[in-house]
């Protein structure tokens, strides 16, 4: 990820998210069609927990940590990380077989009658070289990568975050120029690739209001990333700006863009960002706290729902003392649960 000030992240998507942390769910749903609600996955029930129609992983590291604590004496602890545990978070599958990795989220949320959320995560030189470098090793690479990647989502109702920082390095000049045309070609390709899959929903990376402060500088890389072709963008990935600053955000962006629909990564802005000194304010930020639970009741028409696309208690990078970006620390994960409301 850059660095800016851009208060942000850096851990390795494609997805699907998320009613209020402790406060009342924003307002009633949106007087929507049901398949602008995150276009495809439809509204959860009444009866659905915090009126989300995502799948719960059973086995996340934070559901595993829970069986520890209860089995080592450390109940209190174990109560409060069920306030992750219990909620939908986006998978990040890695490796050169990203079905593999999907496939129990897929079979989970198809016998549970619910939609999947995957970050699809590994476009050429990704971030920069900075705490999440990698990514495919050249174009062609990268098609194959996600050519699985749909092959993995099948029929399975699947909502997909596309390539966090992605477009926003293009604007902060992070990504070399000589890449950015062949990254705004791998992006639209990929969008056609995914929407091609018969219950589908993708939404392309756009940063955060703290990062590229003038919206309107997305709309050329983002219209040549096509996103014309996807069901909206994303916010706030791994990021802490709060719902109302991105919501705002949100809004003039879209109306940039003739009125797409987005979303939100709320999973760790309770707090909002972290205040003073702003460097690396992105990486591991202390006294954080979970933010929004996700929900698709956001009570705002262009808002589609709030999402936990980064996975709360897993690292930004090796900041702060955490380990490598995407690797699970429970002592932050412990952080995030006790300072958030119950």
């Amino acid at each position: 990820m850059s660095r800016l000030i851009r208060t942000r992240r850096v851990s390795v998507l494609v997805l699907a998210a998320v009613t209020v942390l402790g406060l009342a769910a924003c307002g009633a749903e949106p007087d929507v069609d049901e398949a602008a609600v995150v276009r495809g996955p439809s509204k959860a029930s009444a009866g659905s927990p915090g009126g989300s129609p995502f799948w719960v992983d059973p086995e996340s590291p934070a559901a595993r940590q829970v069986a520890e604590w209860q089995r080592t004496g450390r109940p209190s602890d174990a109560e409060l990380l069920r306030r992750i545990s219990e909620q939908p978070m986006a998978i990040w599958p890695a490796g050169e077989d990203p079905a593999a990795m999907m496939r129990a989220a897929t079979e989970g949320a198809a016998k549970d009658g619910r939609t999947a959320l995957f970050v699809a995560y590994d476009i050429p030189h990704r971030d920069c070289g900075q705490h999440s470098a990698g990514g495919a090793t050249s174009p062609e690479a990268y098609r194959e990568w996600i050519d699985r990647f749909a092959v993995g989502l099948g029929d399975t109702k699947a909502v997909v975050v596309l390539e966090p920082d992605a477009v926003a390095h293009t604007v902060d000049g992070c990504t070399p120029e000589e890449y950015r045309a062949e990254r705004f070609q791998l992006l639209s390709d990929a969008i056609d690739r995914l929407k091609r899959q018969p219950h589908t929903t993708v939404y392309l990376d756009a940063g955060n209001p703290a990062w590229i402060t003038d919206a309107s500088k997305l709309r050329e890389p983002l219209t040549r990333s096509g996103i014309e072709r996807a069901d909206g963008f994303v916010l706030n990935t791994s990021n802490f700006q709060t719902d109302a600053d991105v919501r705002s955000y949100g809004q003039e962006l879209s109306r940039i863009l003739g009125g797409k629909h987005f979303v939100i990564d709320s999973s760790r802005n309770g707090k909002g960002p972290l205040t003073g000194d702003r460097v690396d304010a992105w990486c591991n930020p202390p006294d954080r706290a979970l933010g929004t639970r996700p929900t698709t009741q956001t009570g705002d028409p262009l808002l589609d729902a709030f999402l936990w696309i980064k996975r709360p208690g897993e690292s930004d990078g090796e900041c702060r003392g955490g380990p490598a970006a995407g690797k699970w620390w429970p002592d932050y994960a412990l952080g995030l649960a006790r300072n958030s409301p119950a």
